[in-house]
């Protein structure tokens, strides 16, 4: 048993759970290439540290199945790792680390799980230079994933 005494959860705001629907300014602080859940292919695990506004110091996670047997899959995947390429200004990484800590937009969704919420990152753009904006649509930010179909 661990000695609590001093502790007052009324004084500390609770973690976890999905931040609100936006734009955040966030860093890459890690990344790896990891095996799908099917085992049939390898993925990008991008770990997102917010670096700006309220919400600063959350992390959010995005998977990119950059070598994945499905060509649609890997394609949107691409599609992904070039806008983050691009908000970056690393045109051609030789290892992901090269995206760490450069700091891009990310637009964040929020999406219904069975067991609660969780969010999701729609899109990457360059890093803004105001503060971030909270329940806009991606749509009308111009955000989201790029399309690889046109």
């Amino acid at each position: 048993m661990a000695d609590l005494t001093g502790f007052d959860a009324s004084k500390v705001e609770p973690s976890g759970g999905a931040i609100p629907k936006g734009e955040y300014q966030v860093v890459i602080v890690e990344s790896d290439k990891v095996a799908t859940k099917a085992g049939t292919g390898h993925l990008l695990k991008l770990k997102l540290q917010i670096v700006e506004g309220e919400h600063k110091g959350r992390t959010l996670t995005d998977r990119l199945n950059l070598w994945n047997q499905n060509e649609t899959a890997s394609r949107i995947a691409q599609g992904t790792l070039s806008a983050i390429c691009r908000a970056v200004n690393v045109l051609t990484p030789q290892g992901s680390e090269q995206l760490h800590h450069k700091q891009l937009t990310a637009v964040v969704e929020v999406k219904q799980l069975d067991d609660g919420v969780a969010n999701e990152v729609k899109g990457y753009k360059p890093r803004q230079s105001s503060a971030p904006t909270f329940g806009t649509p991606a749509a009308a930010t111009g955000g989201g994933k790029p399309n690889p179909f046109g």
